[in-house]
C-alpha cells in the first residue's frame, strides 16, 4: 500500500498529464519540427551538391538512399521511437529508477544495431546496389558514399538515441537546439568537402558522408553532456546494477515493430528503385529527385509524431487512454494539413522543383511524372506517419504493422503489374506508389477511428 501511495503522486504530478494537449504538442514538437525542417533543407542542399557532381552521382545517391533512410528511420523513429516511448511510459508510471537504468540499456542496444548496419553495408549492400540497377560510374559513386557513411553508423545511432531519451522524458528543446546547430553546419561543410575550395578539388561523394558523421558526433556529445548533467531531473546510472531483460524488452516490443514498419517502407522504395532502374539512368536520377521529396517529408511527420510519442506514452503509462486518443488525432490532422499543403504546391509546379537539381530534360520528365502522381497524396502520408508514432507511445503497433505490409504489397506488386502486364511504363510505377500510400493511411487511421485505444484488462 505504501509503495502505491508513493508512486501515485508522481503519476498525477507529471505535467504532460494535465497541460493542454495543444500547448504540450507545440512544446514537444516545435523544437523537433524546426530541426526536421532544417534537415529538409539539408536534404535539398545535398541533392543540389550531388547534382553538381553529375547525373551519375545523382543516380548513385538514389541507389544508397533507401538503405540510408532505412537506418535513419529505424534510429530516429523505429527503435528511437521505442526508446522515447519506453522512457515516456516509465516516467508516466512514476518508475524513476527504471528511467535511470533505461538510458544505458538504450545506448547498448543502439551500439549493437549500429554495428549490424556497418557490417551490412560492407557485405550485402554492394550486391543490393547492383540488383537495383547500379552499374558503371553510378555504382562507384554509390559505393564510395555508402562505405564512408555506414562505417561511422555508431555516431548516427548515438545521436538519435540520446535525442529520443531526452524527448521521451519531456525535453525536446535540448536535442532540438543541438541538432539544429549541427544541421546548419552540415550544408557548408558538405559543400566544401564534396566540391572543394580554392585549389583543393574536394572529396566528391565521400564529402557529404563525412559531413554527416562529424555533425552527428558533435550533436551526440552535447546531448550526452546534457543528459548526464541531470537535464531530465535525474542522472543516468552507468553501473551498480545488472542489465535487465525487461528494460530491453520495454524498448524492443515497440521498437521492433516500428523498425519493421520502417523496413517495409524502405523495402518498398528499394523495390520501386529496381523497377525504375529498368528504364535507364536518367529515369533513376529523376526518381531519386522525386522520392527525395517524399522522404524529406518524413522528418516533418517525425517532428510532430515524436511529440505524440511522448504525450501518448505518458498518458498510456498513467492509463489515461481518452487523452492519448485525443492527442493522436490532434497531432495527425495538423501534420496531414501541413504536409498536404507542401505536396500540393510542389505538384502544381513539378518542373520548377526538378530544375532545382538538374537541367537534363529526360531527368526532369521523370521527376515530373513522379511528383504529379504521388505528391497530391502526401496529406494522407502525413496522417498515417504521425499516427504510427502515436501508436508507439500507446504500445499499439498492430495497425501500423499491417499498414506497412499492405503498402509494400500494393506498391511493389502493383508497380510490376503496371509495367509487365498493363504496359503503363514509368507512369504506372508511380501510380502504384500513390495507391500504396493511400492504403497505408487508411489502414492506420481507420482502426483508431472505429475502435479507439483502451486499457488492456
Amino acid at each position: 500500500m505504501s509503495a502505491i501511495a508513493a508512486a501515485a503522486p508522481l503519476r498525477i504530478a507529471h505535467p504532460l498529464l494535465t497541460a493542454p494537449i495543444g500547448s504540450s504538442l507545440l512544446k514537444l514538437a516545435g523544437p523537433t519540427t524546426a530541426v526536421m525542417v532544417a534537415q529538409t533543407f539539408v536534404a535539398i542542399a545535398e541533392t543540389f551538391i550531388f547534382g553538381k557532381l553529375g547525373t551519375a552521382a545523382l543516380a548513385g545517391f538514389a541507389l544508397v538512399f533507401p538503405l540510408m533512410m532505412m537506418m535513419t528511420m529505424m534510429a530516429a523513429g523505429g527503435m528511437g521511437g521505442g526508446v522515447a516511448a519506453a522512457m515516456a511510459r516509465t516516467l508516466g508510471a512514476g518508475r524513476r529508477d527504471d528511467a535511470r537504468a533505461l538510458v544505458v540499456h538504450a545506448l547498448i542496444l543502439g551500439a549493437v544495431l549500429a554495428i549490424l548496419f556497418t557490417l551490412l553495408a560492407w557485405t550485402v549492400a554492394p550486391a543490393l546496389y547492383r540488383l537495383l540497377g547500379g552499374e558503371g560510374h553510378a555504382l562507384d559513386h554509390a559505393l564510395t558514399y555508402s562505405h564512408v557513411l555506414f562505417s561511422g553508423a555508431i555516431l548516427i545511432w548515438a545521436n538519435f538515441f540520446l535525442s529520443a531519451l531526452l524527448r521521451g522524458g519531456g525535453d525536446a528543446a535540448t536535442p532540438g537546439r543541438y541538432m539544429l546547430l549541427s544541421s546548419i553546419a552540415q550544408v557548408p561543410l558538405s559543400y566544401v568537402l564534396a566540391l572543394g575550395i580554392g585549389d583543393w578539388p574536394g572529396l566528391g561523394m565521400a564529402g557529404p558522408a563525412i559531413s554527416s558523421l562529424l555533425t552527428s558526433a558533435v550533436s551526440a556529445l552535447l546531448q550526452a553532456r546534457a543528459l548526464w548533467g541531470g537535464k531530465l531531473g535525474f542522472v543516468p546510472g552507468l553501473g551498480g546494477s545488472a542489465l535487465q531483460g525487461r528494460l530491453f524488452w520495454d524498448i524492443l516490443k515497440v521498437g521492433l515493430i516500428a523498425s519493421f514498419s520502417a523496413f517495409t517502407a524502405n523495402l518498398t522504395a528499394m523495390l520501386m528503385t529496381g523497377l525504375v532502374g529498368r528504364f535507364g539512368v536518367t529515369a533513376l536520377a529523376g526518381y531519386g529527385i522525386g522520392v527525395r521529396l517524399e522522404f524529406m517529408l518524413v522528418p516533418l511527420a517525425f517532428g510532430i509524431g515524436s511529440g505524440l510519442t511522448t504525450i501518448v506514452g505518458v498518458a498510456a503509462g498513467a492509463n489515461d487512454w481518452r487523452r492519448a486518443v485525443r492527442a493522436a488525432w490532434i497531432g495527425s490532422l495538423v501534420a496531414g494539413l501541413g504536409i498536404g499543403v507542401f505536396g500540393w504546391v510542389v505538384a502544381i509546379v513539378p518542373e520548377g522543383w526538378a530544375r532545382l537539381f538538374t537541367n537534363d530534360p529526360d531527368v526532369i520528365a521523370a521527376t515530373v511524372a513522379y511528383v504529379t502522381r504521388v505528391a497530391p497524396f502526401y496529406c494522407l502520408f502525413g496522417v498515417g506517419m504521425t499516427l504510427s508514432f502515436a501508436s508507439q507511445g500507446a504500445n499499439r503497433m498492430k495497425a501500423p504493422f499491417l499498414a506497412g505490409l499492405t503498402r509494400l504489397f500494393v506498391a511493389a506488386l502493383g508497380g510490376w503489374v503496371a509495367v509487365e502486364i498493363l504496359g503503363w511504363g514509368l507512369a504506372g510505377v508511380f501510380t502504384a506508389i500513390a495507391v500504396g500510400m493511400i492504403c497505408f493511411a487508411t489502414l492506420i487511421a481507420g482502426p483508431l477511428l472505429i475502435h479507439p485505444w483502451r486499457g488492456r484488462a
